[in-house]
């Protein structure tokens, strides 16, 4: 036991230093990096070697078995258990990391492999629907299992993030009575529009790039492509929409640049304001500086997080208090970014919030025909602006909320330089400006397509002229009313559409100035929209279309800024 403590501290040690390398300037630390990794790869195989455990095939409901690895600590039991299930083989050395400060802490640790995955028995299809409360309750049958063990003290946590997250929110509304608490890291609360279609676009470069990657079943996205509508098929996959159902707290950690930025919220919120007697108003919400991982660009200062909203705190505060001081902690801890190369910049800086979305006065920053963000309507009539958007030849994604592709804030100047992008840009800032909660941006559009895409950009434009993205959002046409339908446009008319860009905290920084750009791709982090009215991987055909904003009084297209109120 000692020795496998040794080297997981080896093994912290040298992932803290191999950061701290990656975030430094300096290239002559690149073979420096290189080497720290293959002792990181030693260590973690040293982890696994000496890692004590047990391996066993739980039984499902159905008679499927899942294998099981179960860590206990020194002492005498029964224990607390806590639980990940994963789809990355719980016998890898990450397992054994995310052990250590379980063990130590006093509990027991449980990981297991997905219904399908490894050494699992079973389908991994259709990906997530064994996870929630259909045929298959793989989560709540794994909990219900741990706490029959002699063991376990009958009190079972579930922490992970990512796949392990997603499993945690779907697992939640099946209600297992052991279940105490969840630490849910970067996850989903809905699929459909934070996965899959968001904005009713379909999110190509992640799903597709996330199932091959990890070698799911590929029929998993065939039978995505047939559901490009929000229909009961998705609806299996929304755990936010079965709060009610939901006993355990939760807190949960996301980021704003992360790919379920959002859902980390809407989770959040769901379970605090609808879930059952011992979730409502118990749970907690944390918001990072990051990615999905580290940015690529942009490293923020003073990134921790804050020790409240810790997982050992948070299984603490649950196991082994009964809940005794969850009302000391504030509901929401969230980081406000800033400009990170300015030492006297606001922002980039922990703060705390009661609720959420924090008080506010939402603005609308007008987009001019002049290329201008103005505070101040526009006053003549029949202003717009048009461009020419071609399938064939779509806007490269740059940065963002991505998984696969290069994440974070990166300088978008090379694709707002492109035609068919609209580029309006706010005079320099005298005084820094901050905006925090969910942004959206409302357009007037028309289209010569029956169907097209009009995409958004928020950007932080810093004296140099680098515009550092900060949101992007998209909305399919078709799906201006609902995502629950389809209604094609009628070519030439004036449509209004409300794009969400999800949302952020930022103080820009006097000096700065405040961008939105507008088009009709993003790819591929969103799949082109062949402008038919037919699915995009229909048939391969693709017509180009002439899209138009409108910048007038009658059509004052705008972004929505919530201002923080003082």
């Amino acid at each position: 036991m000692r020795l496998r403590f040794l080297l997981l501290d080896a093994h912290n040690f040298l992932t803290k230093l191999e950061v701290t390398m990656q975030n430094s300037p300096c290239g002559c630390l690149r073979g420096v990096t290189r080497l720290v990794r293959l002792l990181l790869l030693l260590t973690s195989w040293a982890i696994v070697q000496a890692a004590p455990s047990k391996s066993l095939m739980v039984p499902m409901r159905d008679g499927v078995k899942l294998s099981t690895d179960v860590y206990l600590p020194t002492g005498e039991g029964p224990w607390a258990v806590v639980l990940v299930r994963s789809p990355y083989n719980k016998s890898q050395p990450a397992a054994a990391a995310i052990a250590k400060p379980v063990l130590e802490a006093g509990y027991a640790f449980v990981a297991q492999d997905w219904r399908g995955r490894f050494k699992s028995e079973g389908s991994d299809f259709l990906v997530f629907s064994h996870d929630g409360w259909g045929e298959h309750q793989d989560g709540y049958d794994t909990v219900e299992w741990i706490a029959q063990q002699p063991w376990c003290n009958g009190k079972v946590a579930t922490i992970g993030g990512s796949a392990h997250g997603i499993a945690q929110n779907l697992m939640a509304p099946t209600n297992p009575p052991p279940l105490v608490c969840q630490y849910v890291e970067v996850a989903f609360s809905d699929m459909y529009r934070q996965s899959a279609f968001q904005g009713g676009a379909w999110r190509k470069a992640l799903v597709e790039g996330w199932l091959a990657g990890n070698a799911f079943d590929p029929n998993t996205i065939r039978a995505f492509h047939e559901h490009p509508d929000y229909d009961d098929f998705w609806r299996q996959f929304s755990p936010e929409s079965r709060a009610a159902e939901i006993n355990a707290p939760c807190l949960q950690v996301g980021g704003w640049y992360d790919i379920f930025g959002q859902g980390t919220i809407d989770q959040y919120l769901a379970v605090n304001t609808r879930g059952g007697p011992n979730a409502r108003g118990k749970c907690k919400l944390v918001m990072e500086p990051y990615g999905h991982g580290a940015n690529d660009i942009l490293k923020f200062p003073n990134p921790g997080r804050p020790a409240a909203a810790s997982q050992t705190h948070w299984l603490d505060l649950w196991l082994k208090e009964g809940g005794k001081g969850v009302d000391d902690i504030p509901n929401v801890h969230y980081y406000m970014l800033g400009d990170p190369e300015d030492p006297d910049a606001p922002g980039c800086e922990w703060r705390t919030a009661d609720d959420w979305p924090i008080p506010a006065d939402v603005r609308p920053f007008y987009l001019r025909e002049d290329g201008r963000l103005d505070w101040e309507p526009p006053k003549a009539e029949r202003q717009s602006l048009s461009y020419k958007y071609d399938p064939s030849n779509p806007v490269p994604t740059l940065g963002g909320a991505n998984l696969i592709l290069a994440k974070g804030p990166m300088d978008q100047r090379q694709v707002e330089s492109r035609p068919e992008v609209l580029v309006f840009t706010s005079d320099v800032l005298k005084e820094p400006l901050e905006v925090t909660g969910r942004i959206l941006a409302k357009l007037w559009v028309s289209s010569t397509a029956v169907d097209t895409d009009f995409t958004a950009k928020l950007c932080d434009v810093y004296p140099d002229g680098r515009s550092m993205l900060l949101l992007d959002g998209i909305l399919r046409a078709r799906h201006r009313n609902t995502c629950e339908k389809s209604e094609l446009l009628e070519p030439g008319t004036v449509y209004d559409l409300t794009l969400d860009l999800w949302s952020t905290s930022i103080a820009f920084n006097r000096g700065h100035r405040v961008r939105v750009s507008v088009s009709s791709s993003n790819a591929p982090r969103f799949e082109p929209n062949p402008n038919t009215g037919k699915p995009a991987n229909a048939d391969g055909e693709a017509v180009v279309a002439t899209n138009t904003v409108y910048l007038d009084a009658t059509h004052p297209s705008h972004l929505l800024l919530p201002v923080p109120k003082p």
